[in-house]
């Protein structure tokens, strides 16, 4: 286990292990960040899910209001005036063959993959490559579409999508640590708001069972849950 630097225990420290108010706990996020750099900031909730249960598998996207902070690159894999519509609406790369014989060979200059239906049959051979880096377009997430226009506005606008792990937990980017308070806090409750609305009928028991934010490198901070929707 890697030993922990004095930065991180002197944050570590300041945070303690109590669950904080939502809006001490954004400030707090920023206040203890030791980063030199802009770090991301991630937003993390374990619900009371079996991802086994097709209902209880959460798949979805959305755009936060303020953004992510980052500049996605996107691949769109579209033909003819689709492929137009892709170029103008600002994709970084449009194409069909030659971009999936690119990354059978190992490339991966890219964060989102777009494509229209009709060239899924293409990008199906893609699976093994994509599926495990979670980049495999999908209709639940909007990637899958024939609105490319739409689709890339929005993943440029700070589209995030989530999933479920195995454990029940969803692990979401909602930043950077130099966003204001009231941004970081617009993004957050607008993905706690959504994945609460979602809760399946089927759950049993507490469905929200823990959440915490944290910066790349700092600590977790543990936020209580009924202070978000507050």
């Amino acid at each position: 286990m890697a030993k922990k630097s004095k930065k991180y225990l002197a944050a570590q420290e300041r945070i303690g292990k109590e669950a904080h108010a939502f809006d001490e706990a954004v400030s707090l996020l920023k206040e203890v960040s030791f980063e030199n750099f802009d770090a991301s900031v991630e937003f993390a909730v374990r619900l009371n899910l079996d991802p086994r249960q097709a209902e209880q598998n959460l798949r979805g996207a959305l755009v936060l209001p303020a953004g992510t902070g980052q500049d996605k690159t996107v691949l769109v894999f579209a033909k003819g005036d689709k492929a137009k519509e892709a170029e103008a609406a600002g994709a970084d790369y449009v194409g069909g063959d030659e971009f999936v014989e690119k990354i059978q060979d190992g490339w991966t200059e890219f964060d989102t993959v777009v494509a229209t239906p009709d060239m899924m049959s293409k990008v199906g051979r893609l699976g093994r490559i994509l599926g495990p880096q979670g980049l495999m377009p999908n209709p639940k997430t909007g990637t899958v579409t024939m609105d490319i226009e739409n689709a890339i506005k929005e993943i440029k606008a700070g589209k995030v999508e989530y999933r479920t792990d195995k454990a029940g937990n969803i692990h979401m980017l909602v930043g950077k640590v130099s966003f204001s308070e009231e941004d970081l806090k617009a993004n957050i409750k607008l993905i706690y708001d959504t994945l609460v609305k979602l809760r399946p009928a089927t759950v049993k028991g507490i469905y929200v069972q823990n959440v915490v934010i944290t910066s790349t490198m700092g600590p977790a901070i543990k936020v209580d849950k009924d202070s978000i929707l507050g």
